[in-house]
């Protein structure tokens, strides 16, 4: 199994339907030298994906292993894509978030992440909260 491959499969595990990415946009990313990846651990049970443009970072996705939720791991990733961020020379991110996943959402605030906007109908019918966090 490919690293894109064992993306997608861990990805899958945390998103339904159309939210989920496919092995060949896991491959894309990891060939874009603007992406990043952080993850815990050789065998990561999650990780955030991200990329830079210019001072500003967007975190494409968070994926955390369903048995292991609720467990810091999330927390820890969103931080580490912080880190990398700024390392990159950001100075903002933004993220678009389901506005029914409510533990994202939860993860977001507590890390100091500002609602900005909203998408309406973003994922499948459902609206898309654009968040932004300035560092």
């Amino acid at each position: 199994m490919t690293q894109a491959e064992r993306l997608a499969a861990l990805h899958s595990t945390a998103f339904d339907g159309a939210s989920r990415w496919s092995a060949a946009a896991f491959a894309s990313a990891l060939h874009n030298p603007k992406c990043f990846f952080v993850y815990e651990g050789a065998d990561p049970d999650g990780f955030a994906l991200g990329r830079t443009v210019a001072d500003e970072a967007e975190l494409l996705t968070l994926a955390v292993a369903a048995p292991v939720r609720r467990r810091g791991l999330g927390t820890r990733l969103l931080s580490r894509f912080e880190t990398e961020a700024r390392s990159r020379g950001a100075t903002a991110a933004f993220l678009e978030v389901s506005a029914d996943n409510a533990a994202a959402r939860a993860l977001y605030d507590r890390a100091g992440w500002q609602l900005v906007g909203q998408r309406t109908g973003y994922y499948e019918g459902t609206d898309a909260l654009t968040m932004r966090k300035h560092f």
